[in-house]
């Protein structure tokens, strides 16, 4: 089996153990994955600070953007707590896996029930911001699925050190639960991390054993993980969004592009990425006007579109 396959197969292999891993079992593993990246909390740090280094010289060379540089910070005030605090906030959300959401009785003694259920195997590309590794841990072995994670080639040192400790974590939890803890069951390859392009060239043709592909990046990006995979892509490539500011909004300056609802209307459903819209007015009746006529996933009223 080459090196490619071997990932999506034993990310396939923790999978299913994840899908029927009991409530109790995903907070014991998040708990020690919390201790784990506390206890490498200085490791990390230093492969942060590789990474932030060699980026500057990118930056300098005029190839890397200020803005995708801050976002590799992992050592500023408080972003390694609030990292780690996210797991935590993680595992006190109620237990996603097993939720009855609907259910029909067909006939008698007959019922039919749909259920919540993990989705198996997420591979998760995403760009700079290496604590995006530990948050999507967190919220896959919280709702039972493995997570093969690829980031951006600026945070590569960081990236791994916070795979490392998780795997840790996780692999050790199986020899052992430790004085007092209960022995995990979830294996380290539920959570891995690839590095390079042809490693997701490789991974987007393993349809065998990811069910899901979730991009987070540039346009270009996107559209190149949905041209070339036949595995279910859950990603949107456009990002041009609008925020019709009305006559009555509260707002002490604005620019004014339109004249009118249903010109903004008119112009969004024209020019729009169907992805999210926004309205800022103190009119409920124009406000609903205008959400019920712009076509998008989701519409906003005087909130943001983040």
């Amino acid at each position: 089996m080459d090196p490619i396959t071997q990932i999506a197969y034993d990310a396939r292999q923790a999978a299913i153990v994840l899908q029927s891993a009991s409530t109790s079992q995903k907070s014991v593993a998040l708990q020690l994955i919390i201790e784990k990246l506390l206890s490498a909390k200085s490791d990390i740090l230093a492969a942060n600070q590789k990474d932030k280094e060699l980026a500057l010289v990118q930056v300098e060379a005029g190839k890397l953007s200020g803005s995708l540089y801050k976002r590799l910070d992992l050592q500023g005030p408080g972003k390694f707590e609030t990292m780690v605090q996210g797991i935590r906030d993680v595992d006190a959300l109620e237990d996603p896996v097993g939720k009855v959401q609907r259910a029909t009785r067909l006939d008698h003694g007959l019922e039919l029930y749909q259920v919540s259920c993990p989705v198996g195997v997420l591979l998760v590309i995403f760009e700079a911001r290496p604590e995006v590794v530990a948050n999507i841990a967190a919220l896959a072995i919280k709702s039972g699925n493995a997570a093969i994670l690829k980031g951006g080639k600026e945070s590569l040192y960081t990236c791994n050190a916070i795979s490392k400790a998780i795997q840790q974590a996780l692999d050790e939890a199986l020899l052992e639960g430790g004085e007092g803890k209960e022995k995990g069951v979830i294996p380290g390859k539920a959570i891995q991390v690839v590095e390079s392009r042809e490693d997701i060239d490789g991974l987007l043709k393993q349809d065998k054993y990811i069910d899901m592909v979730v991009p987070r990046g540039s346009n270009a990006l996107v559209k190149y993980i949905q041209w070339n995979t036949r595995i279910p892509v859950l990603g949107h490539a456009d990002g041009l969004c609008s925020t019709y500011i009305a006559e009555s909004a509260s707002y002490n300056l604005a620019q004014r592009t339109v004249d009118s609802t249903e010109e903004a209307i008119q112009h969004i459903n024209d020019h729009g990425s169907k992805h999210t819209e926004a309205i800022l007015t103190e009119d409920e009746v124009e406000a609903k006007r205008f959400m019920s006529a712009v076509d998008a996933a989701g519409v906003y009223w005087n909130a943001s579109t983040r």
